[in-house]
C-alpha cells in the first residue's frame, strides 16, 4: 500500500480535491472526457468533490499455474466507508462548511500500479459531465515515505500519516535493544523501501547494527524473483530480517518460506504489514515472535460502527463494491450481480441468491471491526484536514487574506499551494509559499511571519516571583540560625552538637537556597555551565558535613568503650578533611563534565510550533545523572550511619533527626526524577527549583528546628546536666 501511496504522490493525484460543476463560469467550453466510462466507481456530486482511492481488490499472479486472483479486502472497504462517513458528518454539521456540500469520487487501486495510474487519471480528470478539473491537492492517508517531505518535488503534499523517519529510528533502536547487530535488509523495489533502508542503514550504524545484506525483489514476485529472495535469506547467517513492504508482497514470502520448510526466522515488520491480521491467520506460526511498529491506534470515532453496520440488502445495489462485500461475506449471490471473480473455489455464480435476511452483527468481518482503527483513522483526519482548510477560505476577509495583497481564495474554486498554506506555518509571497524562518511563525492573514513567543523562566512571572521568594526566605532563615548559634555558641546544647560542622552545614544551606537563583532568569552559556555544577557542588558540602556530623555520634559512643582512643582519628581536622574529600569528588566530576561536554543553552522551537523555549541542556546526559548519582550516594551512606545511630543514648545524639531528614531527601529526588523527566520548557526548571528548595528546607528544620525550639523557647533544657540524661 505505501507504494501505491508514493507512486500516486508522484503524480500530484492522490485523495484530491476536485472542485467545480457542470455549468461552472471558470469551464472551458472545449475541454471533453476522453476515454471510457468507468461504471465500477462510488460517486455522489457536491460543490467540492473530494477523490478517493482505495485498495478493494488484490490482484494476486499464482505463478504456479499461470491464473490470477482477486481478492476482496473487507479492511479497503472499511476504509472507503470512513471517508464517506466524515463527508456525510461535515455536511450535516451546521459549524463546519455550512455553505458548501463536499461530495466524493472513489475508485479501486486494486494495490496494483497499471490499475492506479488509471483510476488516479480518472480522478483527476473527473466525471464524464465534469467539464473541467479546477484544483487538487493531496491529502495522503497511508504514505509515510520520508522522500514525500521534499517540498520541491510535492508542493502541494499534506501528510496525516508519520513519515518513515520516525519509524526508522525505532526500528534501529528496538533492533539494539534486543543485541542483533547481524540483521538482514529486504524490501520491495519502490521509493518507500529505498528510502526507508536508506535511513536505517544510517541511523543503525551509531547503534553498531550491521548489514548482512541489502536485497530489493521486484512489486510483481514472479517465481524467479521468490527464489532469487529466498536463496539470499538462505545462505545468509543472520536470522533477523527488517522487511519494507506491503501485505501482498508479504503473503507470497511467507508462502514460498512454507514451501521451503524454513524455520527459525526473527521477522522484523514494517508498519505496513505490521497489523495485517491476513497475515496472521494464514502464517501464525511463521510470524510467532515478530515485532515492529504499527500505525498510532486512535479512539472511536463515534458514529462508524453505525455507519458500517447499517448495510441491508435493500440498499447495498447503490455500490458495486458493496454488493460485493456482501457476497463475499455472506458467501451468497445477490440478484443482478456482476461479481465473478475466482477465488479458487469454483465461480461465484455457483452460490445460492442471498435470502434478504442477512445480518453483519451475526458475522465477523474486518470491515465492521473498530477495535483497531489506525489507517481508517487516517482517511478520517484527512477528509476533515481539506474541510477545515476550506473552513478558513471561507471565512477569509478580503484585504486580510493570507495571499499577495491580502486576497483570498475561493473554496470553489482553489489552487494546490493555497490549502497547504492555509494549513502545520507557511506565509503567501504572490503566487508562492515561503517557510518562515526557525524564530517566526505567520500571522492569523498568513502574509507575514512574525517573532515566536519566547519562554523561559523569568523573574517576572508569577512562577518566578514565588520561587525567587522561597529561596531569598530559605537563605535569610538559614542566617538567622547561624545568628542564632553565635549567639547560644558557649551554651551546652550548641557545643555538644559538633558546633564547627554545624556553622559549616548552615553556610552550605545557605548557598543551596541561593543556587536556585541560578536556575531563574534568560539561560546563557555561562549561566547554564555554573548553575549545574553550583547546585551539585553544594550538596555535596551539605550531606558531607552531615556524613561528617552522623560518623562523630557514632564514633563518639565507641569511645567511652574501655580503653578506646578511635577519637584521635575523628578530631577537628579529621573531620574538615572528610568534608572537604566528599565535596572533591564531585568537584572532580563536575570539571570533567565541564571539559568534555558541558551544559549550554539551546533554543527548542520543536516542542510546540509557535513558541521558542530557551533552556539550559546538559550537554552530557552521563555528566548530569553522575552528579545526581554521586549526591545520592553520600545521602545513602548517611542515612545508613544515621539509622545505626538513632537509638544511641544521650540527648545531644541527633542521629533522628538526620535520618528523617535523609528520608524527607530522598522522597523529594526520587519523586523529582519522573516529574524532570516527563515535563518540558519552565517546567522542568520550576520542578528542578522546587526539589532544591524542598530538600534544603528539609535538611535545615529537620536538623535545626528542634535545636533552635530549646534555645528560644525552653532554655532550662539547656544544661550540660539535662543533655547527658539518657
Amino acid at each position: 500500500m505505501p507504494v501505491m501511496a508514493l507512486l500516486a504522490a508522484k503524480l500530484l493525484m492522490f485523495l484530491s480535491v476536485i472542485s467545480g460543476k457542470p455549468g461552472s463560469a471558470a469551464a472551458l467550453d472545449n475541454c471533453v472526457f476522453l476515454g471510457e466510462e468507468e461504471k465500477n466507481s462510488l460517486y455522489e456530486d457536491g460543490d467540492v468533490v473530494v477523490g478517493g482511492l482505495f485498495p478493494l481488490h488484490y490482484i494476486f499472479n499464482d505463478y504456479s499455474d499461470s491464473s490470477l486472483h482477486i481478492y476482496f479486502s473487507s479492511r479497503g472497504l472499511r476504509w472507503m466507508q470512513t471517508m464517506t462517513f466524515a463527508i456525510k458528518e461535515i455536511n450535516q454539521r451546521s459549524d463546519l462548511l455550512p455553505q458548501i456540500k463536499l461530495g466524493f469520487h472513489i475508485r479501486d487501486s486494486c494495490n496494483d500500479i497499471p490499475v492506479s495510474l488509471r483510476a488516479a487519471l480518472l480522478l483527476v480528470n473527473g466525471q464524464p459531465e465534469m467539464q473541467v478539473k479546477l484544483s487538487t491537492t493531496e491529502c495522503f492517508y497511508f504514505a509515510s515515505c520520508s522522500c514525500l517531505s521534499n517540498q520541491k518535488e510535492f508542493p502541494t503534499f499534506m501528510r496525516t500519516m508519520p513519515s518513515d523517519t520516525f519509524q526508522v529510528r525505532a526500528l534501529a533502536r528496538l533492533v539494539s535493544y534486543f543485541s542483533w547487530t547481524w540483521v538482514g535488509v529486504i524490501g520491495v523495489e519502490s521509493d518507500y523501501a529505498r528510502f526507508a533502508i536508506q535511513l536505517f542503514l544510517q541511523e543503525s550504524v551509531q547503534y553498531g547494527v550491521c548489514a548482512a545484506y541489502t536485497y530489493f525483489y521486484p512489486v510483481v514476485l514472479s517465481q524467479h524473483a521468490l527464489d532469487e529472495l529466498l536463496d539470499v535469506i538462505q545462505m545468509s547467517s543472520s536470522k533477523v530480517i527488517i522487511n519494507f513492504s506491503s501485505e501482498s508482497e508479504m503473503q507470497r514470502i511467507l508462502r514460498e518460506v512454507q514451501r521451503r520448510n524454513i524455520s527459525g526466522l526473527q521477522w522484523i515488520a514494517s508498519e505496513a504489514w505490521a497489523t495485517a491480521k491476513s497475515l496472521w491467520e494464514k502464517s501464525a506460526d511463521l510470524l510467532m515472535g515478530t515485532l515492529g511498529f504499527a500505525i498510532r491506534r486512535a479512539a472511536v470515532i463515534p458514529g462508524l460502527k453505525q455507519h458500517l453496520t447499517c448495510l441491508s440488502p435493500s440498499h447495498i445495489h447503490e455500490s458495486a463494491f458493496l454488493a460485493e462485500f456482501w457476497e463475499e461475506t455472506f458467501k451468497c449471490r445477490l440478484n443482478g450481480s456482476v461479481n465473478s471473480h475466482s477465488h479458487g473455489v469454483g465461480s461465484d455464480l455457483d452460490r445460492p441468491l442471498c435470502e434478504g435476511t442477512e445480518d453483519l452483527s451475526d458475522v465477523y468481518s474486518p470491515y465492521s471491526d473498530v477495535t483497531q482503527l489506525r489507517v481508517s483513522y487516517n482517511v478520517y483526519k484527512a477528509v476533515y484536514l481539506v474541510a477545515h482548510a476550506l473552513q478558513d477560505m471561507s471565512n477569509c476577509k478580503v484585504g486580510k487574506g493570507p495571499f499577495s495583497h491580502g486576497t483570498c481564495a475561493d473554496p470553489k474554486s482553489f489552487k494546490p499551494w493555497q490549502v497547504r498554506l492555509i494549513l502545520e506555518g507557511e506565509v503567501s509571497n504572490m503566487t508562492e509559499c515561503l517557510r518562515c524562518s526557525e524564530d517566526t511563525w505567520p500571522n492569523n492573514e498568513r502574509n507575514l511571519c512574525i517573532p515566536k513567543t519566547i519562554e523561559y523562566l523569568s523573574y517576572h512571572e508569577f512562577m518566578g516571583i514565588l520561587l525567587c521568594v522561597a529561596s531569598l526566605l530559605g537563605a535569610c532563615l538559614s542566617i538567622s540560625i547561624i545568628a542564632t548559634f553565635y549567639t547560644y555558641k558557649d551554651t551546652a546544647l550548641v557545643r555538644a552538637n559538633n558546633m564547627e560542622l554545624s556553622f559549616l552545614l548552615l553556610v552550605f544551606l545557605v548557598v543551596c537556597f541561593l543556587v536556585g537563583l541560578l536556575f531563574i532568569g534568560k539561560p546563557s552559556d555561562w549561566l547554564c555551565r555554573i548553575r549545574y555544577p553550583a547546585f551539585g557542588i553544594s550538596f555535596a558540602l551539605c550531606i558531607s558535613c552531615l556524613l561528617a556530623k552522623t560518623a562523630v555520634v557514632l564514633m563518639a559512643f565507641r569511645a567511652t568503650l574501655p580503653g578506646s582512643n578511635v577519637m584521635k582519628w575523628f578530631g577537628a581536622k579529621q573531620q574538615r578533611a572528610s568534608v572537604l574529600l566528599g565535596t572533591a569528588v564531585q568537584v572532580i566530576i563536575c570539571l570533567i563534565w565541564l571539559l568534555t561536554s558541558p551544559p549550554h543553552a539551546t533554543s527548542n522551537t520543536h516542542y510546540h510550533s509557535a513558541t521558542i523555549i530557551i533552556e539550559c541542556v546538559t550537554g552530557s546526559e552521563v555528566g548530569f545523572w553522575c552528579v545526581l548519582g554521586y549526591i545520592g550516594i553520600l545521602a545513602c551512606m548517611c542515612f545508613v550511619m544515621a539509622f545505626l545511630a538513632r537509638k544511641l543514648p544521650d540527648n545531644f545524639n541527633e542521629a533522628r533527626f538526620i535520618t528523617f531528614s535523609m528520608l524527607i531527601f530522598f522522597a523529594v529526588w526520587v519523586t523529582f526524577i519522573p516529574v524532570y523527566v516527563s515535563t518540558a520548557g519552565k517546567y522542568t526548571v520550576a520542578v528542578h527549583i522546587f526539589a532544591v528548595l524542598a530538600s534544603a528546607f528539609g535538611l535545615l528544620f529537620c536538623i535545626f528546628a528542634p535545636k533552635c525550639y530549646i534555645l528560644m523557647l525552653k532554655p532550662e533544657k539547656n544544661s550540660k546536666k539535662h543533655i547527658m540524661q539518657r
